[in-house]
């Protein structure tokens, strides 16, 4: 069973047709969108400022959601899809998002809309990410202007996993 729980007398608020992996972790201040995805092993901590995910988002295995107390909550827009074991901390991601396996998302960074962050990339605090934007590298870097086919495979992606979310939901 997925571990939901409040934290200073403020519950997680988990939208329509959401898929909650059985051993995923989300407390306090978060907000879930509909049809969202919060997958094996990942924690959503909205102990120390709120945490706020869109719609047909994914949040995929052993992946950590956290922000930085009085200074930085986490916005993670709509039809963004979290690779594996990534790390959102204290940051904003717009949507139509991919961010991939291992990366890193630091402190007041903000990643636009249709941007992808490669598997392993560090994006450092502060950095601001414009939209359609490569960013690959440590630290992170934008090396160009996504492809309309990398357009089509971030959209592909978040649909796989809604897709995946209503197989574990019995098919609803």
């Amino acid at each position: 069973m997925s571990i939901v729980l409040p934290y200073k007398g403020i519950s997680p608020r988990i939208g329509q047709g959401v898929f909650l992996a059985p051993n995923c972790v989300v407390v306090g201040d978060v907000t879930i969108g509909d049809y969202s995805s919060i997958w094996f092993g990942a924690v959503l901590r909205g102990d120390v400022e709120e945490i706020i995910v869109g719609k047909y988002t994914n949040i995929q295995d052993n992946v950590v959601v956290h922000g930085t107390k009085g200074k930085y909550n986490v916005v993670i827009g709509d039809c963004v899809t979290i690779g594996h074991n990534a790390t959102v901390h204290a940051t904003k991601i717009g949507s139509h998002v991919m961010i991939g396996m291992g990366a890193i998302l630091l402190d007041g960074s903000e990643v636009g809309d249709y941007c992808i962050i490669g598997a392993g990339a560090v994006v450092p605090p502060g950095m601001k990410v414009e939209p359609e934007s490569l960013v690959l590298g440590v630290p992170g870097k934008v090396v160009r202007k996504i492809t309309k086919e990398e357009k089509e495979i971030i959209d592909n992606n978040w649909k796989n996993y809604l897709e995946y979310a209503r197989e574990y939901l019995g098919g609803k």
